[in-house]
């Protein structure tokens, strides 16, 4: 079937991409896309260029309006990729954000949202999904082996809409506040993207000024549509909230009203009524805190990622016990390192994913007090929460720096794995008598943010670098620079 004016029925445009499901990118494209790779190897958006030029037959434009005419409506297609997920029970994640529209501070000041060139990119979305199926980046030839693995007409529902709007609209009142504030706005673009994340629930804005900054959705927010889609059910809360002003309502509600009590009084069937298995200790794990929070919020589910509204806002639930001093008591874990991607020659860090992981996610901070050195987690006291933003200064001073120094090892080929020893000289063995030993990757005795390994045994050290085996390694944050920074956030 011919269309003309990039103007399509929806039946028709089904069928044309039903037929290219669980094929490679590279099998489609048959007005040879892929042959500008050969002279341009990392040219960009090569997977979107073959969805619109090879499969659905029109050539793209870099106007602000909508790609298509569907059904007499405009549609905006998205080609995007996903990922295999890592975590347990999920099949797929979105690769990255996904990009909408230029910001357009000299314009947006004079749009209303309806009309704004960001919702009419929004409001009714084709989303075309191939499978990104490597773990380090590829060149752009290499994306001819990627299948398509599914496709979606996406319509925002009307608390997602209240979300966008919000946003837009924080956005918008920024840039106007910087005009009206200054002779010269553009020199203070800058802090677009910097200081309005605490705010922004779906939406970034990226990159950087000087360069044009573009609004883009999340990367949790396009990894929850990508799961819906592959069937993940994600419970919806009894409540609606569309604004971080809602959510953090809530907490001080649910703060006051239970601040002070133990766990053990929490979990107890007069309270949450949540049923736990006791450790050898006869103590409880340090997920039960999450269940809480979820129970709090009125959901069934035990972690806050199966919640569908703190899975789109890439929200992480962070248990933190402290002394009745307010001091550290313990390391704390963040995320797994993915050294594929770490250790890529070209790799910028402000666009590695460790970068995205500090910059876009909150983090509510599940607060609890020890009433003394050996108490049991379930004696632990709640006193709050604090939701949490890694600022720039951090993510470029001490992030950067452990993500360096863990590529300059390994690239100078110096990293090293010694034995440990005790302090009367003896070496230390496991309880299989296998010597203990560490690799020199950044440490707390010296770093605010460093790796640490995990694993059960030995046998656990599947991950090879350099010729060196070792266990799966994770990023860390020293408990007392977390203690640190949350002395500078109030309780919620």
């Amino acid at each position: 079937m011919k269309y003309k004016n990039n103007v399509f029925e929806k039946r028709g445009l089904e069928n044309i991409l039903d037929d290219v499901l669980e094929k490679k990118l590279g099998e489609v494209d048959v007005n040879n896309v892929f042959d500008k790779t050969l002279t341009h190897p990392k040219i960009t958006g090569i997977a979107g260029d073959v969805i619109e030029q090879s499969v659905i037959g029109y050539k793209a434009n870099s106007k602000q309006e909508p790609d298509l005419i569907v059904d007499g409506n405009s549609v905006e297609l998205k080609t995007t990729g996903i990922r295999k997920s890592k975590i347990e029970g999920v099949n797929y994640e979105a690769k990255e954000p996904m990009t909408i529209t230029a910001v357009s501070p000299e314009k947006i000041i004079f749009e209303n949202f309806e009309e704004s060139n960001f919702w009419h990119k929004l409001n009714n979305i084709l989303l075309v999904y191939y499978l990104y199926d490597s773990e380090s980046t590829v060149e752009a030839a290499e994306y001819s082996r990627f299948f398509i693995k599914g496709y979606q007409f996406h319509n925002f529902t009307d608390e997602e809409k209240e979300m966008l709007r919000n946003d837009w609209t924080i956005i918008k009142d920024f840039i106007n506040k910087l005009h009206l504030e200054h002779e010269k706005p553009e020199v203070e673009y800058s802090r677009i993207s910097s200081e309005l994340r605490p705010k922004l629930m779906l939406v970034d804005t990226s990159p950087k000024w000087p360069n044009r900054p573009r609004f883009r959705l999340k990367r949790s927010t396009v990894s929850t549509i990508v799961q819906k889609h592959f069937g993940e059910k994600l419970e919806q809360l009894p409540k609606r909230y569309t604004s971080f002003f809602e959510i953090d309502n809530k907490l001080n509600k649910i703060a006051n009203k239970y601040r002070g009590k133990s766990i053990e009084e929490l979990i107890s069937p007069q309270m949450f009524n949540i049923p736990v298995r006791l450790n050898k200790k006869d103590d409880v794990g340090k997920s039960v805190a999450e269940q809480i929070v979820t129970r709090m919020f009125g959901a069934n589910e035990k972690k806050l990622g199966k919640i569908e509204l703190f899975s789109k806002l890439g929200i992480s639930p962070k248990t933190i016990t402290q002394t009745i001093d307010g001091k550290r008591t313990e390391d704390m874990k963040f995320f797994s390192v993915d050294f594929d991607e770490w250790l890529l020659k070209d790799q910028v860090f402000e666009n590695s994913t460790l970068y995205s992981d500090f910059s876009s996610n909150h983090f509510l901070f599940i607060i609890f007090e020890e009433p003394s050195a050996n108490a049991k987690l379930l004696d632990n006291k709640f006193l709050g929460f604090k939701r949490f933003i890694f600022d720039e200064n951090f993510i470029e001073k001490d992030v950067k720096k452990c993500w360096d120094e863990v590529r300059e090892k390994v690239f100078t080929n110096t990293l090293e794995e010694k034995n440990e020893y005790k302090k009367n000289g003896e070496l230390i063995t496991n309880k299989k008598g296998t010597v203990r030993t560490s690799i020199n990757f950044p440490k707390s005795k010296t770093h605010n943010v460093f790796l640490r390994g995990s694993g059960n045994d030995s046998r656990d050290k599947k991950l090879v670098l350099n010729g060196i085996s070792m266990y799966r390694q994770n990023v860390w944050i020293k408990g007392s620079s977390i203690i640190s920074m949350l002395k500078s956030v109030d309780y919620i």
